[in-house]
């Protein structure tokens, strides 16, 4: 389950990348040097962006190459597949 908090706005999320979508959508509203937009995966603090940083930051030992395959998964599972869609 993911999480995407910010000042005065908590969601939850079973898919990676519906949480990222919310997240960087929020990213305009993110004004203040001092307000940043977490994601967390459970517990653990996964994603960050704030102001001073041009690009968000992925927290943790290899964050970024299993949330990257997680990305990919779930976006194999929306496309169809097979012949009959060729």
């Amino acid at each position: 389950m993911f999480r995407v908090v910010t000042r005065g706005f908590s969601q939850e999320f079973e898919r990676w990348t519906d949480a990222l979508d919310s997240a960087k959508a929020l990213r305009p509203k993110c004004k203040s040097l001092f307000q940043d937009i977490r994601i967390y995966d459970g517990e653990n603090l996964v994603w960050v962006y704030d102001r001073l940083h041009v690009h968000p930051q992925y927290i943790g030992p290899r964050t970024y190459r299993r949330l990257a395959l997680l990305f990919l998964e779930e976006a194999m599972a929306e496309t169809p597949s097979g012949p009959e869609n060729s």
